[in-house]
């Protein structure tokens, strides 16, 4: 999943930087500004007036103080009163995606148009391959009858002049599950119980009308304001996220707050172990196929969408689970912080008893902002647990399949294959695979296209992420990452 870059999500680590500062700088009294400093008066608008464009980012600075847009219905609660609320509660805020009903532009219904580019040709290949007939030729140019479309594409498909083009409801068209639809209003809503925290929805509506219940505030309080040891948990798709070597990373965690860094890479090595054995396990039972596990939206799906592929699931735990399970173990009373590229994580992180917060790689770098720390001027530290580099291989397509199969040897045949990206085809394979099997044993099934490193929660471009990935797996021991991957 690419993330250009983009108005909505610069606002989006925008407000994040706001309200990071307003904490460290004890002036969330002030917080009721952020949306009037972000839209001044004679400033630029992007919707109708100021005061739209204001209201919007209220409810955006809402979500990013862990508060949902959808449930809270008093409007003239303040945000300094928001974020008073949030200093009080005293456990993560439940993971939820959310639309903002007033940031939402109702798109049209997704439909195929023909355009002026259309030469009225001879061939008419739209007009005859369309299944209802919905097509028609008028003063020498193609139309589509609306009240017969389908919208199957077909027309799209064979136009030799590529006339036809599909406007679409972006974030109906990202989800992989159909969690977001319309209201009678043309609104868009998100199913909670058929939502599975995916992220495209947020990563692609133009408008940032999407949220979701940011947990920073509750970490940034945690190393303030407690006497907690508060650990970071560093996913290995950090690698290239920010223009550094990792110690400094880790360096500029340390100078932040946070008591120690674990590489979470170690519990990737962890899962590699297990699910290896298990793959060996259910082949020599004789089973058809087995799919990995540590993606948590694929998890998810598999639980209520799919439920053809449930018994071919691996049972082995994730790599943030085996990494927490170990620091809880070292030390019971921390206070366990994930930070990686997933949005699906905070609802993982809801079953896991050893996790206490998720923070995205967007919300640390927004923190690091806002308390004025350089990471690259920070002194170089060791992460207190070191993966031995097949874990490190995760976060990029192929590479939890590949780890396993290093393992798995000459034990049995392992044939992988990889579903790279949660698409609406890749579930109809998948689901093929469930009922016929396939000649693939081995499916690694990757929510995001490319792996974690293009997960919504990421700041760097997905390909540059993937090369830095790369050397930092085999850099062995070492967290060091060659400048020229990143």
């Amino acid at each position: 999943m690419l993330i250009p870059k983009n108005n909505a999500n610069l606002m989006r680590t925008k407000i994040l930087v706001r309200l990071a500062s307003s904490y460290l700088e004890n002036k969330f009294a002030e917080a009721d500004r952020i949306p009037l400093e972000l839209r001044p008066k004679d400033g630029e608008v992007s919707r109708c007036c100021v005061y739209k464009d204001r209201a919007v980012l209220k409810y955006r600075c809402m979500a990013g103080l862990g508060h949902c847009p959808d449930e809270e219905t008093d409007e003239l609660t303040t945000l300094k009163e928001y974020g008073q609320k949030a200093l009080e509660r005293r456990a993560a805020p439940k993971n939820k995606l959310s639309v903002i009903d007033i940031a939402c532009s109702a798109c049209i219904k997704s439909q195929y148009v023909i355009t002026n580019v259309c030469r009225g040709c001879f061939a008419q290949p739209c007009r005859l391959n369309c299944p209802k007939e919905a097509i028609s030729i008028v003063n020498g140019q193609a139309h589509i009858d609306p009240s017969k479309c389908v919208n199957c594409g077909k027309c799209y498909e064979v136009c030799p002049y590529h006339s036809v083009v599909k406007i679409p409801v972006p974030c109906e068209e990202a989800c992989p599950v159909g969690a977001i639809s319309k209201d009678e209003f043309g609104k868009e809503h998100i199913d909670a119980e058929k939502c599975i925290s995916c992220g495209r929805c947020l990563a692609s509506c133009p408008f940032g009308a999407v949220v979701e219940r940011s947990q920073m505030i509750d970490v940034m309080r945690e190393i303030k304001e407690t006497d907690k040891k508060v650990v970071a948990m560093l996913a290995p798709a950090v690698a290239g996220q920010f223009s550094s070597s990792l110690e400094h990373l880790a360096g500029a965690l340390k100078a932040f707050g946070f008591a120690d860094v674990v590489e979470v890479a170690v519990g990737a090595d962890i899962t590699t172990q297990k699910e290896a054995a298990e793959f060996v396990e259910r082949m020599e039972a004789g089973k058809p196929f087995m799919t990995t596990s540590c993606c948590p939206a694929y998890y998810r799906a598999a639980q209520i969408h799919i439920p053809e592929i449930r018994p071919f699931v691996s049972d082995t735990k994730t790599p943030m689970y085996y990494t927490a399970e170990l620091l809880k173990q070292e030390h019971p009373d921390c206070v366990a912080v994930f930070i990686g590229p997933c949005l699906a994580k905070r609802a993982e992180a809801e079953y896991d008893p050893h996790v206490d917060y998720v923070l995205t790689f967007e919300e640390l770098g927004a923190m690091l902002v806002a308390a004025g720390i350089n990471v690259d001027d920070c002194p170089e530290v060791s992460f207190a647990q070191v993966s031995h580099a097949q874990g490190r291989q995760f976060p990029i397509s192929g590479g939890v399949a590949g780890a396993v199969a290093s393992l798995v040897g000459s034990k049995v045949d392992i044939r992988p294959e990889k579903i790279d990206g949660l698409t609406k085809d890749n579930i109809k394979l998948l689901k093929r695979y469930a009922l016929k099997g396939g000649e693939n044993n081995m499916l690694e099934v990757m929510c995001c296209e490319g792996g974690c490193v293009s997960g919504p929660g990421c700041i760097a471009l997905s390909k540059k992420a993937a090369r830095a990935v790369e050397a930092y797996a085999q850099s062995g021991d070492s967290l060091t990452v060659d400048k020229k991957a990143e």
